[in-house]
């Protein structure tokens, strides 16, 4: 199929972790960039969210693998001993 790329095909892979004070809007930022969404009524995350976005820029294709905290201090800490980052 022309065009078609496999969602592991990709030139750049780009980790993000959304870390800030709860309430902030980090859940509506990752929701509004991947899906585009937004919700005025949205609910505090609980752990950890993640989402994925692939983007062609220039030509390349940027995958950027999104991970969403629950804004406390204890999620930080525990994204610190992780080995994905």
């Amino acid at each position: 199929m022309a065009g078609y790329r496999a969602e592991d095909d990709y030139d750049y892979l780009f980790k993000l972790v959304l870390i800030g004070d709860s309430g902030v809007g980090k859940s509506n930022l990752l929701s509004r960039f991947t899906r585009n969404e937004f919700s005025l009524e949205s609910k505090s995350t609980i752990g950890v969210e993640f989402a994925t976005k692939s983007l062609n820029v220039d030509g390349k294709v940027i995958k950027a693998q999104i991970w969403d905290t629950a804004g406390q201090e204890r999620i930080w800490a525990l994204l610190d001993k992780s080995g994905d980052f």
